[in-house]
């Protein structure tokens, strides 16, 4: 998948952007047009679309809010018009971060590379798991369309299951792990209650659990495979 997707027309400046980031290791697609460029996001959605805002066949700008209905792309907006009103403009279309002309091409690659590590890091601290997505340092899930939250106890005794996948944990485990702290009393009804609520917030169907199963006579088991997802670059 070429990670990056270059929308400028000006032939000068175009050819400079994609040397430069060729040489950092991005593959890079360039257009000319609106029209060249939608073909290619559409065939192979791109990591990254840096874009000129006046083009022959039009303004960008409606390119991006096209873009923006169904995807996340970051967007970078490249301009002469370095008034206040076209930058508020460009964002409120969708554009990510804009860098005015005349622009320093070490600058944009900056800006290029910052973003990327973002995304890596920000993949790094997910976790996939059958059909959810875990956020490690926001403590959330992603399921479906929505977003599931979940208590202190709750995420506690999630992130053991998530670090442990596929393997059998005793109650007398997850106590010993989750719940014995401050001087608390608690016992294996504490662990039976946490297991039901995070069935109600997570399974599909709680009468017949995928993710979280009962071992009879040993304990709980995470019953899907775990993995980082991946950043864009290798």
């Amino acid at each position: 998948m070429a990670e990056i997707l270059l929308l400028e027309d000006e032939e000068s400046v175009n050819r400079g952007i994609e040397f430069t980031l060729k040489k950092e290791g991005y593959e890079v697609d360039s257009a000319r047009t609106i029209k060249e460029a939608w073909e290619m996001f559409v065939k192979e959605e791109p990591g990254l679309v840096i874009c000129d805002v006046n083009l022959p066949d039009g303004n960008s700008l409606d390119l991006i809010r096209r873009i923006r209905k169904d995807s996340m792309t970051h967007i970078i907006c490249l301009t002469a018009m370095d008034t206040e009103m076209d930058q508020v403009m460009g964002y409120e279309a969708g554009a990510d971060d804009y860098v005015t002309k005349p622009f320093s091409l070490s600058v944009l690659v900056l800006k290029v590379n910052a973003l990327f590590k973002r995304h890596q890091k920000a993949a790094a601290d997910e976790i996939e798991s059958g059909e959810l997505v875990f956020s490690m340092s926001r403590m959330c899930a992603k399921k479906g369309d929505g977003e599931v939250s979940f208590t202190k106890n709750e995420w506690k005794m999630l992130k053991l299951f998530l670090e442990h996948p596929r393997q059998i944990l005793s109650k007398g485990q997850i106590l010993d792990q989750l719940f014995d702290v401050d001087g608390e009393f608690v016992d294996e009804n504490t662990v039976a209650v946490n297991i039901r609520r995070l069935r109600e917030k997570i399974e599909p169907d709680i009468s017949h659990p995928q993710y979280i199963r009962n071992v009879r006579g040993l304990g709980y088991i995470w019953d899907q495979d775990c993995q980082k997802r991946q950043g864009n670059r290798s």
